[in-house]
């Protein structure tokens, strides 16, 4: 393999990848807010901070809002998906030594054992999600080949990490995938459903508010 093309991926294409992460999911939301403000600028006057923070706070606790009880394996899975989904890029001791390499700086780290089975429980989890998409009718309909790329591209990070921290198959070739897929995720966030991450918090923002502020009623 070129060593100027790992030194590629493994330096410039880092921060190219987090640019345009960060540099996305802030284009988005102002996208968002603009949008709103031009089309729909009413939501302003009953939008709080109470009622949207009420409103996400309700929703992280398990099975706290009536509706995740009607499908309770397909919430758990999803929950525990994205906590691994979190906790495991973050909180992995491979990762802290290359941002305290980069920026001085540490934070703790997960135990070896923990992070290996969360590494398998998303992965776990993106199969069950596939089964899903393949298997419910009412998902099967709305599922497209796009949504199985963005499962596989969610997937090979954590399987291609998995492989390289326990040496098997090559691992160069392992940690090269790794970082060239988990590259690649960063950088599609913005553009796909993954950006979730911002809207979800914004829909849940206004409908907490919504139901708060003018109908005064709960939204879980």
């Amino acid at each position: 393999m070129n060593y100027s093309f790992i030194e590629f991926i493994m330096g410039p294409m880092v921060w190219v990848s987090f640019a345009v992460f960060f540099i996305g999911l802030t284009g988005k939301t102002l996208y968002i807010i603009l949008q709103i403000k031009k089309k729909e600028s009413f939501i302003f006057s009953f939008l709080t901070l109470k009622h949207s923070t009420r409103s996400i706070i309700a929703w992280l606790i398990p099975f706290f809002p009536k509706s995740t009880r009607t499908n309770p394996v397909f919430y758990m899975v999803s929950y525990l998906f994205h906590i691994g989904l979190f906790l495991v890029p973050l909180f992995l001791m491979s990762h802290i030594v290359l941002g305290n390499e980069s920026f001085q700086i540490s934070w703790v780290s997960l135990n070896d054992t923990v992070a290996d089975w969360l590494t398998v429980l998303v992965i776990m989890a993106l199969g069950y999600f596939a089964y899903r998409r393949a298997s419910v009718p009412q998902v099967r309909y709305l599922t497209t080949f796009k949504d199985y790329l963005l499962l596989l591209m969610v997937a090979l990070p954590f399987i291609t990490g998995f492989l390289a921290n326990h040496q098997v198959l090559a691992y160069k070739l392992m940690i090269i995938a790794h970082v060239i897929s988990g590259e690649l995720m960063l950088i599609m966030i913005p553009f796909t459903k993954f950006s979730h991450i911002i809207t979800g918090p914004l829909s849940r923002a206004y409908t907490g508010s919504e139901f708060g502020n003018v109908r005064h009623a709960k939204d879980w």
